[in-house]
């Protein structure tokens, strides 16, 4: 890591955490403020009212890596930063503005992402030399057929997006698990504008959390889970490290597979697995967990997926 990189995490850090309370007040006085669910659990309840989107504050991070390194791949990084987060942004006004907790509808969101999607990784494969291969610890490399990779990792930088999106549900929650996929990201790459993203959105992941913390001041909202979700699945496919996902992704998949079980077996049964999903609603409900246990345990578990993870990568990739 290069002082330069450093420096430019440290400003957004500070860069977020001075300007998020103006943004917050801002939120306040034109309304756009956080609807909730009638099915949540009652403590949920009490969060309404709470602004909403305050995710838009993680731009002036796309900004700050931007001017610091304006390389043909950080463009690309900010394209999926950004494009997800307009999906986002999208959601939440019409949570916030239209007080609908529903938000835009799921077939839109998904529409959107593919579309993106499709762009982004269309970018990745002819212009920055993403090869159509997975590569496994031992030095093993499975090449596909073009179309084929481009299909799976289609379907995996969407469904990983939606899956990061899932885990935005409690106070610093998604904050807490998101921190250490990013510096998974900055420990392996050598490539410097991956290195310089990862930090930078560190060094504004921490500057939200100040505010985003338990109780929360502001949610970042789909404007700011989906922006990450983006960023994230993508730079797994960049730095060719697909196969660790479902270790370096634990917290992520295991918010978005409860959801799938529990349509699946409800479906099928009439019956519920959990108490409620995502997952982390069922350790508030079942076992009395409060928000910020739940957010200390699915963190060191992100924490623990993240360094088996690089020890992998480390040791055998």
């Amino acid at each position: 890591m290069n002082f330069y990189t450093l420096i430019a995490a440290v400003l957004s850090f500070v860069l977020v955490a001075l300007l998020s309370p103006v943004w917050i007040r801002t939120l306040r006085r034109i309304g756009w403020l956080q609807p909730i669910r009638k099915e949540l659990p009652p403590d949920h309840q009490a969060k309404k009212g709470t602004p909403l989107m305050a995710g838009m504050v993680f731009m002036i991070a796309v900004l700050v890596a931007l001017i610091a390194q304006p390389t043909p791949l950080m463009w690309l990084l900010a394209a999926s930063f950004v494009l997800f987060g307009m999906i986002g942004f999208s959601d939440d006004f019409k949570k916030a503005a239209f007080q609908d907790p529903q938000g835009i509808s799921g077939k839109a969101k998904l529409i959107f992402q593919f579309a993106f999607t499709i762009t982004l990784l269309l970018f990745a494969m002819n212009s920055f030399g993403v090869e159509p291969t997975i590569a496994f610890p031992g030095g093993f490399v499975w090449t596909l057929p073009a179309f084929i990779y481009f299909i799976l990792m289609l379907l995996f930088i969407v469904g990983s997006a939606n899956a990061i999106n899932f885990t935005d549900g409690l106070d610093g929650l998604l904050i807490i698990v998101a921190i250490p996929t990013y510096l998974f990201f900055f420990a392996i790459s050598d490539n410097p504008a991956i290195k310089l993203f990862s930090l930078v959105m560190v060094g504004a992941l921490l500057g939200l959390f100040l505010y985003n913390k338990y109780p929360a001041k502001a949610f970042m909202g789909d404007t700011g889970s989906l922006a990450i979700g983006g960023s994230l699945s993508l730079m797994a496919v960049i730095e060719k490290v697909e196969i660790l996902v479902p270790l370096l992704f634990i917290i992520y998949f295991a918010e978005q597979f409860s959801v799938i079980i529990q349509v699946a077996y409800y479906k099928r049964t009439k019956k519920r697995i959990f108490r409620m999903t995502p997952i982390h609603y069922h350790y508030s409900l079942k076992y009395g967990w409060n928000e910020r246990k739940i957010v200390r345990v699915f963190g060191t578990a992100s924490w623990l997926g993240a360094f088996v993870s690089w020890l992998i990568w480390y040791l055998w990739m």
